[in-house]
């Protein structure tokens, strides 16, 4: 790549973007900013007005391949912390603001699901969102049981339950049809091949038009995809956790024609540099204080990792997130991470990862860099990597 010259931390960067977010929170000066914008776009993908800059997003991406391809924005927004599992969060109009200036950014693909809330993170997506649905696609999950509103912590994919979870999704994201319905979690008790046959049978009906799985093995991925082709793998995915390199699945995505996208692509957060081991996270809406990475001696070693990835990015000009994103970016042509945020410096931060590019070598010189430092403690507490398909 050509290096850029100035050196810029992320407490840096959110700096210099939070003119413009200032900007773009007053109506008036939203409308003068956009205006402005729209008309003067660089070929980088990034609006510029005067001396305030708004990033946004062009380049696209297909998941999957044939009749299920799924033509999306290279970096998508994953809604769930917006109001679930990250602690204190903007109010419901800031959240919809969020979202509608990720839409007039660039972004056409915004991941939420069932189990977040529950049923509340799904309602915010319809809410924000089912205006835009001849420009962009929400996708969504089932097989996590809610009753009552609420989790049971238990996976329901029986064709019944995936049949009523659909239209209850449909009527919550208020959409006709689901742009992809990702089965959430394996459920053991149903074989992954009735649950393909039942999504191949509402995709028929024309209630959903493409099906994903998450967290789940090569083995059963070549089982359901031969009964109903997968668009995409969701699974976990970063420079903290690269299993799926080492799984088969990645492998078996390419072989197939299987689309992948990383949830947690900045390992909820960590990978920005915010996160130290003094931290306070609230625990009444924040899964991350039960994590065993997300405690206060996992986080003290792993900094180590977070420095690596400033030390890196400082002379390119790029922050410890945007040198995690743009890493996954490199890695397939049909890789779409889908970072969440609640603030409007982070969207902007992310979307200008589509600003640089590095070498195959200089990559190589990071991953050789941040192996040895080994990540310490699981991403997941026992009882929830006991839900992980194997």
């Amino acid at each position: 790549m050509e290096e850029n010259k100035t050196n810029i931390s992320r407490r840096g960067f959110l700096k210099t973007a939070a003119a413009v977010g200032a900007a773009l929170t007053i109506t008036p000066a939203y409308e003068k900013v956009m205006a402005a914008t729209n008309a003067t776009a660089t070929t980088s993908g990034t609006s510029t007005s005067g001396s305030a800059t708004a990033a946004s997003i062009s380049a696209h991406r297909t998941l999957g391949t044939g009749k299920v391809a799924f033509d999306v924005s290279a970096l998508g927004f994953g809604v769930m912390g917006l109001n679930y599992h990250r602690g204190v969060h903007p109010d419901r109009k800031a959240c919809i603001r969020l979202l509608h200036e990720a839409v007039d950014r660039g972004v056409t693909l915004f991941d939420t699901a069932i189990i977040y809330g529950p049923l509340s993170n799904e309602e915010l997506a319809g809410e924000a969102l089912s205006q835009f649905k001849d420009r962009i696609s929400v996708t969504t999950k089932f097989g996590l049981e809610v009753v009552n509103g609420k989790g049971t912590g238990r996976q329901d994919s029986r064709p019944a339950t995936i049949r009523q979870y659909c239209e209850d999704s449909l009527r919550r994201l208020q959409l006709d049809s689901l742009p992809m319905f990702y089965q959430h979690r394996q459920d053991p008790n149903v074989p992954i091949e009735e649950v393909a046959q039942t999504i191949a049978d509402l995709m028929k009906e024309g209630k959903v038009q493409r099906w994903g799985m998450c967290e789940i093995s090569a083995d059963t991925i070549r089982k359901a995809h031969a009964v109903c082709p997968l668009t995409a793998i969701q699974s976990e995915y970063h420079l903290m956790f690269r299993e799926v390199e080492t799984n088969g699945v990645l492998d078996v995505c390419q072989e197939l024609g299987i689309g992948f996208v990383p949830y947690s692509p900045i390992n909820r957060g960590f990978l920005g540099g915010d996160i130290n081991e003094y931290t306070q996270l609230d625990p009444s809406n924040d899964n991350r204080p039960g994590l065993p990475r997300f405690q206060p001696e996992a986080i003290r070693s792993n900094t180590r990792i977070v420095n690596a990835l400033q030390q890196f990015g400082r002379p390119r000009g790029m922050t410890a997130a945007q040198v995690a994103l743009a890493w996954l970016l490199q890695k397939k042509p049909w890789i779409v991470p889908i970072p969440g945020t609640t603030k409007l410096s982070h969207l902007e931060e992310n979307l200008r990862t589509m600003e640089f590019s590095c070498t195959t070598e200089e990559w190589k010189e990071l991953e050789d860099t941040l192996a040895a430092f080994p990540v310490v403690g699981d991403r997941y507490p026992k009882w929830e990597q006991e839900r992980i398909g194997k």
